[in-house]
C-alpha cells in the first residue's frame, strides 16, 4: 500500500544455509530477514544483503535495472504471473509476490470460517505453484484489506496464511501491506500476526515521516517488525489539500512531485536504517486515475518524468546523464470560470537543465471528477483537440467548448533525449448547455469475467438480505475454463440476496459510467449448482425507475433470465437483441430467493457478444 524466529513468535525463516539459484534452473534464492550483531534488521538474499530499490507498475524493467532498480511489487496472481516471473528473472529484477486478500467492501467476511478456509487453500496453491521460482523476493499478502475492517478476525486470517507460507515455503518471508498506520493496525499486527515478518506501508502525503509514526504505533515492549514502504510518491487525490472554488484538483506539476518521491525516501527509508528494508515507489509506468498524469512516472509515449530522474539518483548516487525538463510555473492567463465559447489563454514557463530546444504539446480533456480510487478521473472524459490553439508553443489559446462542465488543460513539455515535464489546469465553463453523458462504446466480445478479464465493471452491488451473500471470485473448485471460477452464495435458508457487477463500483445511479453495448446480440453465462437443482436469476440492467428512483443515471434498458442450475456446467444465454443498450451501468448480476436451505452457485465466463 521475514524476521527471524526469535523475535517474530512464528517460524521466521531465519536459519539454514542460502540457497543460490542456478540460471534456468527453477531453484528457489532464499531470502531471509535477520537482526545483525547491534540489533538492526537485515534483509539477505542469496546470503548477500540485499535493500530493496522497487517500483510498482508495468514499465520497463530494462530500464528499471538501468536506473540502478532491482525490484518490481505484483498485487496479486493471474495467468500472466509465470510469464512475469520469468521475464523478470531474465532482468536480475526480485518479485514482492502478492496475494489479493478480501475487502470488506468487496463482500469478504473475514468472520466467516468457511470464506476464510477457501482463501487460505487457494493461497497454499499459489504458494505450492511460485515459491521456487528465483525471482520471488517476499509474499506480500494482502493489500489495505483492513480499511474498515482492522478487527481480530481479519489479522486472524491474515495470520493464517503467513503461517502457511512459511510452512510450505522455508525460503522466503512474509510481508502484508497497510493503508498509513492509523488508528490501532499497527498494535493489532504485531499482537494477531506472529507469522508476518515484515510490516508493508503504502503512504504518499504521510509518506516523509511515516516511518517515526508507525515505530511510535508499536506497542511498548513489542519488537518493532522492520518495514518496506511499498507505495509512495505524490499525495493521493483523496488526500489532497488544494482545489479550486469549484472543487476541481489543482495538480502539482511533474517537477514539484518528484520532490515528494524525493523527501519520502531519504527521510523514511532512508532516515531509518536497520529498520526499514527498503521500498516500492508508485507507479511505474503510466497510470490514469484522478488525472491522466497525477501518478505515472512516465508519459504513454515512453517520456520519463522528474520522478524516474530523482529515483535514479536516489538508488545510485548518480544523477542521469540527460535530466527532463523542470516547469517552473504554468498558469491560465485571467480567471479559470469562464462562459462556454471563451477563449482561455495559458502559458508555461519551463526550462531543460542541459540547455536543450524543447518541445511543447498542449491538450485538453473534459473532467468527469469523481477523483475516486477506483473510478475514472480527467482522463477518461472527452478530448477536444479542435480547441487548441497554436499547438507546440509555450503559450496556447484554448475555444472553450459550448458545455457547461470542467475541463482540464494539460501541457506536456518534451527534450530530444526522451525527457518530459507534465502539468495540468482545470477550468470551468457556465452559461452553456448541460452534459449529457454518453458511455464509451465496448468492444465486443466483451468479458465481465473470465481469466483475461480487463474491465470497469466491479462485483460491487450487495442487493437484499446482503449480509447473507458473500462471493469467492478466485474459487479453484473444479472451474469452467482457466484456474478459477466464482463461487456464489446465499448462506441463509430464507430471504433473497444477490451481486451486481456495477460501472463504476459501488454507484446506485448517481454518477456516470458504464458501457454502450449497442450491436451486442446475446449474454452468455457458464454456470452450475453445487447439488444441482437451484434456482437463480440472471440479468444485467439493474438499475431501473423502479430500482433506482429519482436518480440521475440509470440503466438504459434490462433482460433477466430465470433458471434452474445443473450440478455440471451449462452455458445460459440472455437474448438483447432489439434492446436500447446505449448505456449500461449494471453489466450482470445474479440473485436467488432461499426456500428452505442456503443456495450456493457457481459462475465463470460472463460474456457480451
Amino acid at each position: 500500500m521475514a524476521f527471524s524466529a526469535e523475535c517474530a513468535g512464528g517460524t521466521g525463516g531465519a536459519a539454514g544455509t542460502p540457497v543460490v539459484a542456478a540460471p534456468g534452473a527453477g531453484t528457489p534464492v532464499k531470502v531471509e530477514v535477520r537482526k545483525t550483531a547491534d540489533g538492526k534488521w537485515e534483509l539477505l538474499r542469496g546470503g548477500k544483503p540485499y535493500f530493496v530499490k522497487g517500483v510498482g507498475g508495468d514499465y520497463s524493467r530494462e530500464v528499471l535495472v538501468g536506473d540502478g532498480g532491482n525490484s518490481i511489487r505484483l498485487w496479486g496472481v493471474d495467468a500472466n504471473t509465470r510469464k512475469e516471473l520469468d521475464e523478470d528473472e531474465k532482468q536480475g529484477v526480485t518479485v514482492a509476490l502478492g496475494y489479493w486478500v478480501g475487502h470488506k467492501a468487496d463482500g469478504f467476511r473475514a468472520d466467516d470460517p468457511a470464506t476464510v478456509k477457501q482463501q487460505l487453500e487457494e493461497f497454499k496453491q499459489v504458494v505450492r505453484t511460485y515459491r521456487n521460482h528465483p525471482a520471488v523476493l517476499v509474499w506480500s499478502i494482502g493489500n489495505e484489506m483492513e480499511t474498515r475492517n482492522d478487527t481480530p478476525a481479519l489479522w486472524a486470517s491474515v495470520e493464517d496464511l503467513a503461517k502457511a507460507a512459511h510452512e510450505l515455503d522455508p525460503n522466503h518471508p512474509t510481508m502484508t501491506v497497510i493503508a498509513e498506520v492509523g488508528g490501532s493496525k499497527v498494535a493489532n499486527l504485531h499482537k494477531y500476526c506472529p507469522d508476518i515478518d515484515i510490516v508493508g506501508i503504502n503512504s504518499y502525503a504521510g509518506g516523509q515521516n511515516v516511518g517515526d509514526r508507525y515505530l511510535k504505533q508499536v506497542p511498548a515492549g513489542t519488537a518493532a517488525k522492520p518495514y518496506i514502504i511499498t507505495e509512495f510518491g505524490p499525495p493521493g487525490q483523496w488526500e489532497y489539500w488544494s482545489r479550486t472554488t469549484f472543487r476541481a484538483l489543482n495538480e502539482m506539476s511533474s517537477t514539484e512531485k518528484a520532490t515528494w518521491y524525493s523527501n519520502s525516501y531519504q527521510k523514511t527509508v532512508l532516515g531509518h536504517p536497520g529498520e526499514c528494508l527498503g521500498s516500492y515507489a508508485f507507479y511505474w509506468g503510466n497510470k490514469v486515475e484522478a488525472t491522466v498524469t497525477w501518478y505515472g512516472m512516465f508519459l504513454p509515449d515512453g517520456s520519463k518524468l522528474a520522478a524516474a530522474d530523482t529515483m535514479q539518483e536516489l538508488w545510485t548516487g548518480k544523477a542521469p546523464k540527460y535530466l527532463c525538463p523542470g516547469i517552473k510555473k504554468l498558469a491560465i492567463n485571467g480567471t479559470n470560470e469562464v462562459s462556454s465559447g471563451d477563449t482561455v489563454k495559458a502559458s508555461v514557463d519551463a526550462s531543460d537543465p542541459q540547455g536543450d530546444k524543447l518541445k511543447y504539446e498542449w491538450v485538453m480533456d473534459r473532467e468527469l471528477g469523481t477523483y475516486n480510487i477506483q473510478e475514472p478521473g480527467a482522463g477518461a472524459g472527452q478530448a477536444f483537440t479542435e480547441a487548441i490553439g497554436q499547438n507546440g508553443e509555450p503559450q496556447v489559446s484554448v475555444k472553450m467548448p459550448g458545455m457547461n462542465g470542467v475541463y482540464r488543460i494539460y501541457c506536456y513539455v518534451r527534450n530530444e533525449h526522451g525527457a518530459a515535464a507534465a502539468g495540468s489546469l482545470p477550468v470551468l465553463v457556465k452559461g452553456g448547455q448541460e452534459p449529457s453523458f454518453k458511455a464509451p462504446v465496448a468492444k465486443l466480445p466483451y468479458l465481465i469475467y473470465g481469466e483475461e478479464q480487463g474491465n470497469t465493471y466491479v462485483a460491487s452491488g450487495y442487493t437484499d438480505n446482503t449480509n447473507a451473500v458473500a462471493m469467492d471470485e478466485h474459487c479453484t473448485d473444479n472451474p469452467h475454463s482457466g484456474k478459477t471460477c466464482i463461487k456464489a452464495m446465499y448462506k441463509e435458508s430464507t430471504g433473497k440476496g444477490g451481486v451486481i457487477w456495477q460501472s463504476p463500483a459501488n454507484d446506485w445511479g448517481d454518477k456516470p459510467g458504464g458501457f454502450d453495448f449497442t450491436g451486442a446480440r446475446k449474454l452468455t453465462i457458464w454456470a452450475r449448482g453445487q447439488k444441482g437443482g437451484e434456482k437463480v436469476t440472471f440479468g444485467f440492467g439493474y438499475l431501473t425507475k423502479d430500482t433506482a428512483k429519482d436518480k440521475k443515471y440509470l440503466d438504459s434498458d434490462n433482460g433477466t433470465l430465470n433458471v434452474t442450475l445443473t450440478a455440471d456446467w451449462q452455458q445460459y444465454t440472455i437474448n438483447v437483441t432489439g434492446k436500447d443498450l446505449k448505456l449500461i451501468k449494471s453489466g450482470f448480476f445474479w440473485g436467488v430467493e432461499a426456500n428452505g436451505a442456503p443456495v450456493t452457485l457457481y459462475i465463470s465466463d460472463i460474456k457480451w457478444e
